[in-house]
């Protein structure tokens, strides 16, 4: 349960932000947690896509990035150091990107209630998916057989989590190729669109699902707000939709 300016809520806030460079989504979530911390604000889901970026965790290393950066610079992708767990993966445009600015009292429990919510949201979208967390750290995410449709990944500061998972919809796989994708050689990664040969949900429709499997996970009630309840500028959905590259602000 949530505390927001010393009130209970069982709500969790879910905003939508369309297209948010890797950066921006940090700075927005950094911002947001200051604020969580101090109680001015309740749980959140933020969801959103990032243009092509390869993100690198704290355990990720060097032999993950097998190219020179100039390689992945050819290819329009972005290489960003990030404080969250895990190893190397990729984000671009078609993947699904929550992240849950949260209160967290155990960080496996918190992972594991991601996991499940991915799960269930696949499993109304036609996919059965599983959690191979037992296997070893390094399958932490979520599966469809021994494929991975979905990387998890948090940060949790002074009890409150920032980053979160990333489920591929219809995004290309190609990029995963280019590096050792969550640390593990030679491991196959799949999306929704593969794995129901195109004919399954487009973005729009998993994200609706995935906002209310987490919030059900979590025993919430989902409120969906805008970009400029947060205090987020020039981040609508709509907006990101048709400026992509337009740069986001966090308000103070």
């Amino acid at each position: 349960m949530s505390e927001t300016s010393g009130a209970a809520t069982n709500e969790i806030w879910v905003c939508h932000l369309g297209s948010v460079p890797y950066a921006d989504g940090l700075a927005i979530q950094e911002r947001l947690r200051e604020r969580r911390q101090a109680g001015d604000l309740p749980d959140l889901l933020l969801l959103l896509e990032h243009p092509p970026v390869y993100t690198r965790g704290r355990r990720a290393s060097a032999a993950e990035l097998p190219f020179p950066e100039s390689f992945y610079a050819a290819r329009g992708i972005e290489v960003h150091e990030t404080d969250r767990g895990g190893r190397i993966t990729y984000h671009g445009p078609g993947q699904l990107v929550g992240y849950p600015i949260m209160g967290v009292e155990d960080i496996d429990t918190h992972l594991r209630l991601m996991e499940g919510a991915v799960i269930a949201a696949l499993g109304e979208s036609g996919v059965a998916a599983r959690s191979r967390h037992e296997e070893g750290i390094d399958y932490t995410g979520v599966w469809v057989a021994d494929r991975k449709i979905a990387s998890i990944g948090v940060h949790v500061s002074r009890s409150i989590s920032t980053h979160g998972f990333a489920v591929n919809i219809e995004n290309d796989l190609e990029p995963f190729s280019w590096v050792v994708a969550c640390g593990l050689p030679g491991v196959a990664m799949t999306s929704l669109a593969a794995e129901t040969a195109g004919a399954g949900e487009r973005l729009p429709c998993f994200r609706r699902r995935i906002a209310h499997a987490f919030c059900q996970a979590h025993g919430a009630r989902q409120r969906l707000l805008t970009p400029q309840r947060l205090g987020i500028d020039r981040a609508s959905a709509l907006h990101a939709a048709a400026s992509p590259a337009a740069p986001l602000a966090v308000l103070a």
